[in-house]
């Protein structure tokens, strides 16, 4: 128990036992991938011995899951034309694809008041502190500590997460925070005249850097105007399966520039480009200039 308690204090005040814990978590590494294997032997069992009519039913399911989902790519790739000429008229930025990696759960914490998992990607594979994390239908989390070969990932649920916001209808900002449930997350600091209703789509807002915009995060199911309050009480629902996924994405969007650096930047080379015209004119022969400038 002292020993505990020594190593406890350390970790809590010093920084040098990260790499300790690093370092374990690849002696972990598989023992971890040796537990899950039942579950995947399970897994394989229950779909070689599924019945014959179910899986028919399933592959109709999924012929119209594909028709649907054509028909929607199709109207995408026309809004896509569109969305494209439209920001050209604007000289607007152009939005690129966030580069992505997919990843595996491999154990979910047993503490009840933390709400976190371990996934099968690390610093081999290119996962870092402070990633975000999706599935299929939404924001998951983000990672905040990585080893070799996995990565520990604090889920949206955990009531130590939170992240900025924006009600996809009207482009309003909030903050979203872990309720210590998965099913639950709280909306903070919401006037009462906030136009802000049930159903409302909860997307990121991008502020701050660490998430990119337009990512589903929850939907609202709960607005309580309490008039004696400044503010009111709204509750989500993530859109991510916490309980249930099991694959995900890990995003890497590219570090934003601020307005300001952006500017200087242009301005910075302009000076540049206007100096060193006038040094040819004024001196045609002497390339001294351009080879030291940048």
């Amino acid at each position: 128990m002292l020993i505990a308690s020594a190593l406890m204090f350390v970790d809590q005040r010093f920084t040098r036992m990260e790499n300790v814990r690093a370092q374990m978590s690849m002696v972990v590494a598989p023992i971890q991938w040796v537990v899950g294997v039942p579950s995947r032997f399970l897994d394989w069992g229950s779909l070689a011995f599924s019945d014959q009519q179910a899986l028919v039913d399933e592959n109709q399911r999924l012929r119209e899951q594909i028709l649907t989902l054509s028909h929607r790519g199709q109207q995408m790739e026309n809004l896509t034309k569109e969305n494209a000429e439209l920001r050209q008229l604007l000289d607007a930025a152009e939005q690129r694809d966030i580069p992505s990696m997919t990843a595996e759960l491999l154990s979910l914490d047993n503490d009840p008041f933390s709400h976190q998992m371990v996934v099968d990607r690390g610093h081999r594979h290119g996962a870092y502190v402070g990633q975000p994390v999706i599935d299929a239908t939404g924001l998951v989390g983000q990672v905040t500590a990585v080893s070799a070969y996995s990565s520990r990932v604090l889920l949206l649920a955990d009531a130590s997460h939170a992240l900025p916001v924006q009600v996809s209808r009207n482009g309003l900002r909030f903050i979203v925070q872990g309720a210590g449930r998965y099913g639950r997350v709280n909306v903070l600091h919401v006037p009462n005249t906030a136009d802000i209703r049930e159903g409302d789509l909860l997307t990121t807002s991008g502020l701050a850097g660490r998430f990119p915009p337009g990512y589903p995060v929850a939907r609202v199911t709960e607005v309580d105007h309490d008039p004696g309050q400044p503010f009111a009480k709204v509750t989500a629902e993530p859109m991510a399966q916490l309980k249930r996924s099991r694959h995900f994405l890990l995003l890497s969007p590219p570090p934003q520039v601020s307005p300001d650096e952006q500017q200087w930047d242009d301005t910075l080379r302009v000076s540049v480009d206007a100096l060193r015209s006038v040094h040819q004119v004024v001196n045609p022969d002497d390339t001294s200039f351009s080879q030291e400038v940048p």
